[in-house]
């Protein structure tokens, strides 16, 4: 745990408060501020890192990190993955694919409890063969089983698998400030949000502060960034602002596999969580379906979509 912590910082935390998308107009504006409030993070924080699911968001996050990071002369912190058991296959990959293109430092966070049991998602968990410091997690959530079904969402399930994984590896590193790519639009239990959100309580999570340089960001915003920067700026001879309608309508000689891009994308999911518990909205690609029509997130788990503001008292992003 970091000792100091938050003594040596000078942040607003309430910087964000009561603003919306809409007090960053355009998609450069949106970048800017982002890029602001990761220098700013970057000069702060002693030993920050950056959380990366893989998905759309933390990967803008993850590129205005490195873009900034370059600018300032400063080494990119190291990226945290969570490991919850229950990722697509192709995830995964893209992870462990793009950590080395682009020559990150990642480390892999799970629930070793959990871990060392070798079960899978669905398996029925006697809660005798958890360690008492898990049984301690369920105590904190008033669960009153005696087996627990293994499955990262439901409330119970995300919590062992996520912010224990998270909490853990931020409590191992002593990392102080945490870079997490939620933003205003996505969830409600996210719209109050500010740029550095303390988490500060000792007796839910280890003292940290969360970094939310991507809050004015829509879902339409993230894959313009993409398009316009992220997609380019990672692959030789993409020109600026082409917006693939298929994955059929890319310049040539270049394929899907090719981008920094999750292909789950390009199979019409439009957020990413766990294999099962996640659902595409169409055949289409995410970014040429009509984003206004249904919420992002209506295909994920409900459960725990429900229960958000719960999880996120608990340290769940």
């Amino acid at each position: 745990m970091v000792v100091a912590f938050p003594e040596y910082l000078d942040l607003d935390y309430s910087a964000g408060r009561d603003q919306t998308a809409s007090d960053y107009p355009t998609l450069e504006d949106k970048l800017e501020k982002a890029a602001e409030v990761t220098a700013t993070a970057l000069e702060q924080y002693e030993n920050p890192a950056v959380m990366w699911t893989g998905g759309k968001d933390s990967t803008v996050v993850l590129y205005v990190v490195r873009e900034v990071a370059a600018d300032m002369g400063v080494p990119v912190p190291p990226v945290v993955f969570i490991d919850h058991f229950e990722h697509f296959d192709e995830t995964e990959a893209f992870v462990h694919e793009w950590t080395e293109k682009w020559d990150l430092d990642l480390i892999v966070a799970r629930n070793e409890d959990i871990a060392r049991l070798d079960a899978d998602p669905g398996d029925e968990l006697a809660l005798s063969d958890l360690s008492e410091e898990t049984r301690r997690e369920l105590d904190r959530l008033g669960y009153e089983g005696d087996t627990l079904v293994l499955d990262a969402d439901t409330f119970e399930g995300n919590h062992l698998l996520k912010t224990v994984a998270l909490n853990d590896v931020i409590s191992d590193h002593e990392f102080d400030g945490i870079f997490s790519g939620v933003r205003w639009d996505e969830q409600e239990a996210r719209a109050d949000e500010t740029f550095f959100s303390p988490r500060h309580e000792s007796e839910k999570y280890p003292p940290h502060d969360r970094v939310h340089s991507i809050l004015q960001f829509e879902e339409a915003d993230v894959w313009a960034a993409f398009w316009n920067y992220i997609v380019p700026d990672s692959v030789d001879g993409y020109p600026v602002g082409h917006v693939p309608k298929t994955s059929d309508d890319l310049p040539e000689g270049i394929t899907p596999s090719d981008l920094p891009v999750s292909p789950k994308y390009f199979e019409g999911y439009r957020s990413l969580g766990t294999e099962s518990g996640s659902a595409k909205t169409e055949d289409r690609p995410a970014w040429v379906q009509d984003l206004g029509a249904s919420k992002e997130r209506e295909g994920r788990a409900q459960d725990k979509e429900d229960l958000m503001g719960r999880l996120r008292d608990l340290g769940y992003m």
